[in-house]
């Protein structure tokens, strides 16, 4: 029998706010019997997206209704938040009251079977399963990369970007959205990284990016809100000259090439630490553009 909405959707709040790391997440899905190829099939997914996608799965089987009946009797049974990282701890208490107020409401537990062995897991053994299946998703995204090396048709390798970049960012739970076109707009690609928010433009073209383009994205970037910044992804690299164009205090544009990708999809750089560094070395010394070379000096 499926769970109630009000219980789903309760679920959903309680993981999405009790755990900052989807990998964290993961492992406690996981350990509450959650398959592995579930959790991977919206992992590219928002963080909230990702969750409503494996509960909803779930509630189509009768198998699933176990697995989430198991889920929400894990869920009830924390004494605390699971991840001291949420960055609202009091949003986070305030979803596992709640979900706990209605599991109590609708009577509904999954008492655990004591058999010989235990069905619990070692949460660090869990990590260190999702860590082994980021690297090899990273290896299928770096050959779609490498193999796009040697593929003339641009236009094709813009699109091929934007949709690796969609499953890069999901794989280091960065929520991103990748450009998308309406009957009325054009949206732009957006990702939100400690606490900010960038626009992103991803190119995969011939020629390096002119000072007027970047300029033309800067200027898309200026008519947002105050705290907005651009992450620029030029996989052809950008001149010297026209980064420099760029470079000054208060620089709110991060340029990101095909060498700094490629770092990144090998394993040589986290992509959050990748990112860390360009907005450090931006803001401190407002260079615009940073290859990854100096990342490792």
């Amino acid at each position: 029998m499926a769970l109630p909405f009000d219980i789903s959707e309760a679920m959903i709040q309680c993981l999405g706010k009790c755990f900052h790391f989807k990998d964290s997440a993961a492992a406690f899905m996981r350990q509450a019997g959650v398959s592995s190829h579930l959790i991977r099939t919206y992992s590219a997914e928002p963080k909230f997206k990702w969750v409503r996608g494996v509960i909803s799965d779930l509630n189509q089987t009768e198998q699933g209704h176990g697995v989430l009946r198991r889920l929400l009797t894990e869920l009830c049974q924390l004494r605390k938040v699971p991840d001291e990282k949420v960055p609202d701890w009091d949003a986070a208490l305030g979803a596992l009251r709640e979900l706990k107020e209605l599991a109590l409401y609708h009577a509904l537990y999954v008492e655990e079977k004591k058999s010989g062995g235990s069905r619990r897991q070692d949460p660090a053994k869990q990590r260190e399963k999702i860590v082994a299946e980021r690297s090899s998703k990273l290896r299928e995204l770096q050959k779609t990369f490498s193999d796009g090396l040697t593929n003339p048709d641009r236009q094709a390798m813009g699109y091929m970007l934007e949709d690796l970049l969609l499953a890069l960012f999901g794989l280091f739970d960065i929520d991103y959205r990748k450009p998308d076109r309406t009957s009325v707009e054009q949206m732009e690609g957006h990702v939100n990284f400690e606490g900010f928010d960038y626009i992103v433009e991803a190119r995969w073209r011939k020629d390096r990016p002119t000072v007027e383009e970047i300029s033309g994205f800067q200027g898309k970037v200026g008519r947002k809100l105050e705290s907005t910044r651009g992450l620029f992804v030029a996989v052809q690299g950008v001149r010297p000259e026209v980064a420099d164009a760029f470079s000054c205090w208060g620089c709110n544009v991060i340029i990101v090439d095909g060498y700094d990708l490629a770092q990144i999809l090998e394993g040589s750089v986290d992509l959050r630490e990748a990112l860390k560094f360009k907005i450090e070395k931006a803001a401190h010394e407002g260079r615009a553009f940073v290859s990854l070379v100096e990342f490792h000096r």
